[in-house]
């Protein structure tokens, strides 16, 4: 790879990032990232090889940065870039519900701007990462996006319309399945199984059936039934989630999820 890539506000996901590009291919030499502590600066540079500098530095050395700071902090950040960035530089942002329009306006015109949606699973290489292009993003955009995402998991292009819908299945998804694995090793715990037996049961058959509803192609209801019994153990669990209205509070939580995100799209915080 001979672009420079800016990683701008260095946290969790923005190392998964950086170690997963550099697996896939990407020079250290070629990676660029800010943090707001010196501290954590330097460690990433012994970690990782790459080179911390400030944020205007970025903005003139790096062809393509990922902004990758909270969404309260993204205006101050872009007040610190602009007078720094030249138009040709790609934008990529990874900051929830903020839409690319917010870029666009504070950017010089005609800054490609690219929206990203990704989760934690990028800590394992198993991202679900959503991509959307600006007004001035070209196709070139997108495929240099993906080959960035695509070092830590799978990418899905869809219209920036969609995004919010996408932050509260798949942005937020992980805290959803990881509630469940909660309340299903409570569950094992009241049923008179040790904490550990009951996660290590619950955790393995989490895994075996995400790699079912990949790899078999079958629908979720067909695998489903494959389990259902007639008058056995699953129909039974089975109805007790319908009669306690599960489906009905997934969709509710989705729902909530989304209008969230575009809450902070409009700029309300609380």
């Amino acid at each position: 790879m001979t672009q420079k890539v800016a990683v701008l506000g260095t946290g969790k996901i923005g190392e998964a990032l950086l170690s997963g590009m550099i697996r896939a291919g990407w020079s250290p030499a070629d990676l660029l990232v800010t943090a707001r502590r010196r501290e954590r600066a330097e460690e990433l540079r012994t970690r990782h090889g790459v080179t911390p500098v400030t944020n205007p530095e970025a903005a003139k050395n790096a062809d393509t940065l990922i902004l990758t700071v909270k969404p309260q902090d993204m205006g101050t950040l872009l007040d610190e870039l602009a007078p720094h960035l030249p138009t040709d530089r790609l934008i990529i942002s990874g900051a929830a519900g903020i839409p690319t329009a917010f870029f666009e306006e504070r950017l010089t015109p005609g800054t490609p701007v690219v929206r990203v949606m990704t989760n934690t699973p990028a800590l394992v290489d198993e991202a679900m990462s959503v991509i959307s292009a600006g007004t001035h993003a070209t196709a070139e955009h997108l495929t240099h996006t993906e080959e960035i995402f695509g070092a830590v998991g799978k990418t899905l292009r869809v219209p920036e319309s969609q995004q919010d819908a996408c932050t509260a299945l798949s942005g937020s998804g992980p805290a959803y399945f990881f509630y469940l694995v909660e309340a299903m090793t409570d569950a094992g715990i009241l049923l008179g199984l040790p904490r550990d037996k009951a996660h290590d049961l619950i955790v393995q058959s989490a895994i075996g059936a995400a790699i079912m509803l990949r790899d078999s192609g079958e629908h979720p209801v067909k695998l489903r039934e494959n389990v259902t019994s007639p008058a056995g153990t699953t129909i039974n669990a089975i109805r007790e989630l319908e009669n306690h209205g599960v489906r009905a509070a997934l969709i509710a939580a989705l729902e909530a999820a989304r209008d969230r995100s575009r809450e902070l799209a409009s700029g309300k915080k609380d």
